[in-house]
């Protein structure tokens, strides 16, 4: 598997990036094809938070961990991971092995500036580039449930490729954006 490790303002001993190498690869038997894993170490509030990001075909797995040591933040990513592949087996089939589980058992965010004067500015703070792939509204759902989003915008196959959002309800459902032109 291709691991490109990166660090968010704090330097990491060589063991953690070979334990993390480690606990990786051993994900690797459960994809079809060669995945590509992006890991990025951090500390936060004082643990350690790894974000593991793993790209399969078109899918992508991720998770993020927070614990007070960051070898237990690396076992804890790669279990979610493992997780999510058996909750969602079936409606991943073409992009996991199945075989290997019988062997082992950003976004824009706004934020407004407040004068007593003037109206609200709205900043864009951040940005990010995206390439919207066609799929099912099912495929999407799945794909938001994996990268753990609210909610997540594609070309939706079924409507010629128009541009759609799937998101979370409040009640627990999922609903879905489609543009009509």
């Amino acid at each position: 598997m291709k691991i490109q490790f990166s660090n968010k303002n704090m330097t990491v001993p060589d063991r953690v990036y070979s334990h993390a190498e480690q606990r990786i690869n051993e994900l690797e038997p459960l994809f079809r094809g060669t995945p590509e894993a992006n890991v990025v170490f951090s500390a936060e509030d004082g643990k350690h938070v790894i974000e593991l990001t793993i790209f399969s075909g078109s899918t992508i797995f991720r998770v993020v961990e927070k614990t007070s040591d960051m070898m237990v933040s690396i076992d804890a990513a790669a279990s979610s991971i493992r997780r999510q592949l058996r909750e969602h087996h079936n409606q991943l089939a073409k992009e996991i092995n199945a075989d290997a589980f019988e062997k082992d058992a950003d976004d824009l965010i706004f934020i407004p500036e407040v004068d007593k004067f003037d109206a609200p500015a709205y900043q864009v703070v951040r940005s990010k580039e995206f390439v919207f792939g066609p799929m099912s509204v099912q495929e999407a759902i799945l794909q938001m449930n994996l990268i753990g989003h609210s909610f997540f915008a594609f070309r939706n196959e079924d409507r010629d490729g128009a541009f759609s959002v799937v998101y979370r309800r409040n009640d627990g459902g999922y609903g879905v954006l489609v543009d009509k032109t």
